[in-house]
């Protein structure tokens, strides 16, 4: 079967609620050359496979369904359908409903009339709950500083890629991926169009503090030093204070005029010192942890099966 024009890759958690709507209304969209479904299930453990199964025996364009055999996270499921989409252009887009699917034919049409490489969807409002905006926005102001990417560009997770930039980015195997990293360090061919955000259909984000923490720790140890480097910065300010310090405290000795101090000030200093030793020491161990897990080659992905509609295998 020929390629077809654009890929809908759609990463499930606890999606059994919404992933139906959804793929009936892609299945219905008109694409010219063609449009085809990656669906991949990382780890639900509602009826979100059985599901997903049925949509490929009654699909109506081809359909591919992939099953982690546990949950990796959502950028690793996103690679994994990179890695079985056959488009021309890749569109990834959220299973609770709030990307329209309308709208991710807007971001493939203007990624194929310009020749971009990359296109993100814009929000002109968002309907994520109060907590997931700020995490959004946070995890924005981060990738400011630490990634090389045009200062104050909106990166989302409703993005369309080609398929240049899909088989780079899927090269990638460590066990710790951001998608976003990955796709401005190989290209700088990007854009963004303003797109419609809808409600979420059903359920809530999979999105806890737990899951945003791990997020902005891969986009700050992964893809940047500049942690390290304020570190070092820190280390130095610190250093020279307390030179500064000791010198301060010679010289009052000197002239019999020092201060009296007490017990209290010294173990606030104490504390104050050892707590950024140890904040210091854990990030520096962050890193030696991150390269000792992909040294040992923990698993980016672990693929139980792959189903394919009949559109998919004639």
């Amino acid at each position: 079967m020929a390629s077809p024009a654009l890929s809908f890759v759609i990463p499930l958690f606890f999606g059994a609620e919404t992933i139906r709507a959804l793929v009936k209304e892609i299945e219905g969209l008109s694409v010219e050359g063609g449009h085809e479904i990656v669906l991949v299930n990382d780890g639900s453990r509602d009826a979100t496979a059985a599901i997903c199964r049925g949509l490929v025996r009654e699909a109506k364009v081809a359909i591919t369904f992939v099953e982690h055999a546990r949950n990796f996270g959502e950028h690793n499921a996103v690679l994994t359908g990179y890695r079985h989409a056959r488009g021309a252009h890749i569109v990834n887009l959220d299973d609770d409903g709030q990307n329209p699917p309308a709208q991710a034919v807007r971001l493939w049409e203007h990624a194929k009339t310009n020749g971009f490489d990359v296109v993100y969807g814009h929000y002109g409002q968002k309907k994520h709950t109060l907590f997931r905006n700020l995490g959004s926005w946070f995890t924005n102001r981060v990738t400011d500083y630490v990634l090389d990417k045009p200062r104050g560009f909106y990166l989302s997770s409703f993005r369309c890629v080609n398929a240049f930039a899909a088989r780079e980015v899927a090269a990638h195997s460590g066990p710790f991926p951001y998608i976003d990293g990955l796709l401005l360090q190989i290209t700088q061919n990007i854009s963004s169009l303003e797109v419609a955000h809808e409600a979420r259909r059903a359920g809530e984000s999979g999105y806890s503090l737990r899951r945003l923490l791990r997020l902005w720790g891969s986009t700050l140890v992964n893809f940047s030093v500049m942690p390290l480097r304020l570190a070092t910065l820190l280390g130095l300010v610190m250093a020279t204070s307390g030179v500064a310090g000791l010198i301060l405290v010679f010289v009052l000795r000197l002239i019999d005029r020092g201060p009296e101090f007490g017990w209290g000030s010294l173990m606030g200093a104490l504390l104050v010192f050892s707590g950024t030793q140890l904040v210091l020491l854990g990030l520096i161990g962050e890193y030696i942890g991150r390269m000792f897990l992909t040294i040992n080659q923990r698993p980016q992905a672990v693929v139980r099966t792959v189903e394919r509609s009949e559109q998919e295998k004639d």
